[in-house]
């Protein structure tokens, strides 16, 4: 008798991924995986609950994924962010719904799909802990040749518009010989870039090691042979230690990349947001990082409108974006959440203000990073080829984060590996992107 077939949409951050290829993991050999839903008997559906949008998102691919219901699809279940956060509300409002699981019950996910096959009554599983840590063996969802691994789980900085310490709880360190055994077991499978994600990563150890130990872990990642790359996501500048710096600068194998979540520079909304940096700091440990590591590519995102944002404040932040010259950088509307500190403020900021203020910071961005772009004319780089399609190969250089940054486009008459590392002569640039010509193969 064959098995039923399994689908599985991720949606949200590259965290949120983790836990979906963990559940993969732990279902790969009750049942087959399904490339494609309308294939599936179960249908997983991994939410976000982050933002409004990613609520919408989410809601949208739930009710999606349940026109296969009437045909092949026998059950349906979501979990995740979404499902953690609004637990049994969720499932009453959603009858499409078989059952649900929050993020600290992925070990639930046989019992929760086997017990809806069953049709006995829907179970919601959305304990809330401050301890547990989804770890364990992985499918990846990724390309074969990168994968990212977290380093902690929940967050301890209370942020005024963020729900994640309600729904993910207390930061907590994952052990470093976890996430060793972890990153060899991915070079094992062929990966050769390692992407370092947390909530926090700057913050890693402090609560099981008593200090900030990111340099170390990252000098330890290192040794492992098959690893070629080392990125680091998800640093909170005023957090950024000499060591952190030093690592990143010394270590060939640590990209010459950081992404930092700034969110505004105006001390009176870093205040408002609770955020516990403070525009000298940040600009001093950014102008540390550029004054030891010359060829640091530094990414950012804001958050616009928060509630109390004036127009004084904004055109701070826009003289800074101009001054700064960050490298990458995203935009975020504030999101009015339930159940966080910044809900019930006062100066609510209208969306069409919002929207403007999104649109201005993204075409002086835009600006920016052709200007920076240009000047990577005639430059060669290492590019990690990511996927060819049909007529061009898309790959990344360092400085190029998968997914949230731009790529390095080009052709070659030979067959190139996909994960191959080969050089890559820049031959022009685009807003956010780079063409280039094939200079020579490196390696397999």
């Amino acid at each position: 008798m064959s098995k039923l077939k399994l689908g599985l949409v991720n949606l949200g951050c590259d965290k949120n991924r983790i836990d979906g290829e963990i559940m993969l993991s732990t279902l790969y050999n009750k049942y087959d995986l399904a490339k494609e839903p309308e294939d599936a008997d179960i249908i997983l559906v991994n939410t976000c609950g982050f933002i409004e949008s990613s609520k919408q998102e989410s809601i949208d691919t739930i009710l999606e994924m349940a026109r296969y219901k009437e045909n092949k699809c026998k059950v349906l279940l979501a979990t995740g962010c979404l499902t953690q956060r609004y637990g049994k509300e969720l499932l009453e409002l959603m009858p499409e719904l078989d059952g649900i699981l929050g993020v600290n019950n992925y070990s639930d996910i046989d019992r929760l799909i086997k017990n809806a096959l069953s049709k006995e009554e829907k179970l919601c599983c959305c304990n809330y802990s401050d301890t547990n840590i989804n770890e364990g063996e992985r499918i990846l969802t990724t390309d074969s040749h990168y994968a990212y691994i977290r380093i902690s789980e929940g967050c301890d900085n209370a942020c005024a518009y963020c729900a994640i310490p309600k729904i993910r709880g207390k930061y907590r360190s994952r052990t470093m010989e976890s996430i060793l055994k972890e990153a060899n077991s991915l070079a094992n499978q062929g990966v050769k870039e390692l992407i370092i994600v947390a909530q926090d990563t700057t913050r890693y150890g402090v609560d099981i090691y008593g200090e900030k130990n990111l340099h170390v872990l990252l000098r330890k990642l290192s040794e492992i042979e098959k690893i070629e790359w080392i990125r680091i996501l998800y640093c909170y500048a005023e957090e950024l230690t000499e060591d952190i710096i030093n690592e990143i600068a010394d270590n060939d194998k640590v990209c010459k990349y950081i992404d930092i979540p700034l969110q505004h520079i105006s001390d009176d909304v870093l205040k408002a947001m609770r955020r516990k940096g403070r525009r000298a700091l940040i600009t001093k440990n950014i102008g540390k990082l550029r004054e030891k590591i010359k060829e640091i590519n530094i990414r950012t995102t804001y958050i616009v409108g928060f509630p109390g944002e004036k127009e004084a404040n904004f055109e701070e932040l826009m003289k800074f974006t101009e001054e700064a010259k960050f490298d990458k950088l995203g935009v975020f509307k504030y999101s009015r959440e339930e159940n966080t500190a910044a809900y019930d403020m006062e100066n609510q900021i209208s969306e069409e203000t919002k929207e403007i203020r999104e649109a201005e910071i993204m075409f002086l961005q835009q600006r920016i990073s052709k200007e920076i772009n240009e000047k990577k004319v005639g430059k060669v780089y290492n590019v990690i080829v990511d996927n060819f399609d049909g007529e061009m190969y898309h790959g990344r250089n360092y400085e190029m984060a998968p997914e949230v940054d731009g790529e390095i486009i080009f052709t070659s008459e030979n067959n190139i590996k996909l994960g191959s590392f080969i050089k890559v002569r820049i031959t022009e640039a685009l807003e956010y992107d780079l063409i280039g010509v094939v200079e020579n193969e490196l390696s397999e």
